[in-house]
C-alpha cells in the first residue's frame, strides 16, 4: 500500500478507542505491570504516545513545511513518560491521549497537504534526511508498535501460567523490545561516531 493520508487518519482515529476499549477500568496487576528491570508497563506506553503527540507528529510536520532541512528536529525523548505521568491515573491519561489526538487529526486535514508538500525533506538528528510522507507514515505503524507492545506486556504476565501452550503462543517469544534496544543502540553509535568525525577533520 502506498502512502496516504486519508489512510492514515483512518488508522490514527481508532487508537484512542481500542486502547480505552482494552484499558480503561483493567486492574492495576495488568496495567502496571511490565516486563522486568528497565522495561514499560501498559501505563507507561500510553504515557509515551501521549508526548508524542505533544512533541513528535505536528510539530514536525510543521517543521518541515517552515524550515525544510535547515532546522533538524529536536530529539525526542523517549522515556519523557516517567516524569510526566507522575501523579496522574490511567483514566486521566487515555483521556489526555484522546483529546490530543483530536486535536492533532483536525490540525492535519486542516493543512490540506499537497503532494508536492509532503515530498518536502527534513532533518533528523540521528536518521538524516526524512520526507514528510515518511514521517506521516510512521505515525500510525509507530501506534501498531505500541499496540502490540501493550498486548506482549498484559500477555507476559501470565507466561508462566498458561504451562506448556506457552509454545503455540506467539505473542510469548516475541523479540520486539531487544531489537528495538539493539537498534537504537547502534543507531545512537553510528551518531557518536558521526560528531566524532566531524570535530576531528
Amino acid at each position: 500500500m502506498e502512502f496516504s493520508i486519508d489512510q492514515s487518519l483512518a488508522l490514527l482515529a481508532r487508537t484512542p478507542a481500542t486502547l480505552d476499549a482494552l484499558l480503561r477500568n483493567l486492574p492495576d496487576e495488568w496495567t502496571h505491570a511490565n516486563e522486568g528491570p528497565s522495561t514499560w508497563s501498559a501505563f507507561d506506553v500510553v504515557g509515551h504516545l501521549i508526548h508524542g503527540e505533544q512533541t513528535d507528529w505536528l510539530p514536525r510536520t510543521r517543521l518541515i513545511l517552515e524550515h525544510g532541512e535547515s532546522r533538524p528536529f529536536d530529539p525526542f525523548d523517549r522515556d519523557a513518560q516517567f516524569r510526566l505521568s507522575t501523579g496522574k491515573s490511567l483514566p486521566q491519561l487515555l483521556d489526555d491521549f484522546a483529546r490530543l489526538r483530536a486535536e492533532n487529526l483536525a490540525a492535519l486535514r486542516a493543512l490540506d497537504l499537497q503532494p508536492e508538500q509532503i515530498a518536502l525533506r527534513g532533518r533528523h538528528t540521528a536518521l538524516g534526511t526524512v520526507t514528510l510522507s515518511e514521517l506521516l507514515a510512521t505515525w500510525p505503524v509507530h501506534d501498531m508498535t505500541h499496540l502490540h507492545q501493550i498486548a506482549r506486556i498484559l500477555a507476559h504476565q501470565y507466561r508462566n501460567s498458561v504451562g506448556p501452550w506457552k509454545k503455540y503462543l506467539g505473542v510469548l517469544h516475541c523479540s520486539g523490545r531487544s531489537a528495538w534496544k539493539r537498534k537504537a543502540h547502534e543507531l545512537s553509535g553510528a551518531l557518536q561516531r558521526t560528531k566524532h568525525q566531524e570535530t576531528t577533520k
